[in-house]
Parts: C-alpha cells; structure tokens; sequence
C-alpha cells in the first residue's frame, strides 16, 4: 500500500506544481522559468522522468534496471508514506506562502517581491526541504541504490540551484534579502 503512495506522491507533487504555473500563466504571470538562464537545466528531466518510471515500475511490477533492495520493512515503508506526506504538505504550504511571487527557475525579466511570511518565515527554501522529503520517503519505502544515488544527486542540485539563486536575490533585493538571511535558515 505504501507503495502506491508513492505513485499519488508524484502526481500530486507534479500536479501541485504544474496547476500553480497555469493558473498564473492565466494571469499574465510567466512562472515557469526553467532553463532560461542555463540551458544545462534541461539535462535533469530525461533524469527526472527516469525516476518517475523507477518509482512505477517498482510499484506496478513493470520491468526495471534493479528490484534489489536494501532492506524491506513494512514500518520503515510507512514512515517513508509519512516523509511523502509531509514534503506534500510543505509543498502545498510553500506554494500557498509564495503567491504570485511562485516561479520555476529564477525570472530575471519579472520579479515580484521578496516573500518572508508563511514558511519562508521559518526556511528560505521550503520547496527543495520538500523535494528532499519527497525523496528520502520514497527511498524508505523502496530502498534501493538507484533512488540512493538520486538522493544524492538531487541535493547536490538543489543546493546549486539555491546558491544561484541566492546570489541573484543578494543583487536584487540587496539589503533586504541580506537580513532576511539573518533572521532565517537556509533549509531547516
């Protein structure tokens, strides 16, 4: 059962943040910025679409690279389920918190204003916190190596993408995001 969790876990996550994108778009608001600014950002999603097929294939017994498996624990797959629902939640809350300042990659043409309310009151960057949970849940329910090295790769990105964008958020807000930095954490 956890295991299927972990295929709603993605189309929720997937879901949450493609309809945010559209309703803006709706608006007039451009959100979806990826790889305008490093054309390398495009090497993720054959990546990404690998790890959505892992997570299916292990879930409907469709055919894969590895069905080995760490360990397997019914209890330690529920405390993964429990790790996908709170990274959902913080999504949920994050997108919720960003409001027509929500962006997809870094949007130098047209930023909004610097958020620090809602949970950026307590993370500067709940949206990869909740990526992270995502995966190290599914990693529990599944185990195995190859969502071990995504794992590690997947934080390896988002910290590069955070210190991208934290330079450009020093250059634009200036002293503003400076004490922001202050006053919050980084990740948790």
């Amino acid at each position: 059962m956890s295991r299927y969790f972990a295929v709603i876990t993605i189309i929720l996550m997937l879901g949450m943040v493609l309809t945010r994108a559209l309703l803006m778009k709706r608006k007039g608001i451009e959100a979806m910025n990826f790889g305008k600014i490093d054309k390398t950002d495009f090497l993720i999603l054959p990546f990404a679409f690998f790890y959505f097929y892992i997570v299916f294939a292990a879930t409907f017994n469709f055919p894969t690279v590895s069905t080995q498996e760490f360990f397997h624990s019914e209890v330690i797959s529920w405390i993964g389920a429990f790790f996908c629902l709170a990274g959902l939640l913080l999504l949920l809350w994050s997108l919720v918190s960003f409001g027509q300042s929500f962006r997809v990659g870094i949007d130098k043409d047209h930023p909004d204003k610097l958020i620090t309310s809602g949970i950026f009151a307590f993370s500067r960057n709940p949206i990869y916190v909740a990526f992270a949970l995502i995966l190290l849940g599914q990693f529990l329910i599944f185990s195995n190596f190859i969502l071990l090295a995504y794992i590690v790769a997947a934080i390896w990105l988002f910290h590069r993408q955070v210190l991208l964008e934290e330079d450009y958020l020093k250059k634009h807000y200036g002293k503003e995001y400076l004490e922001y930095c202050d006053r919050v954490r980084r990740y948790l």
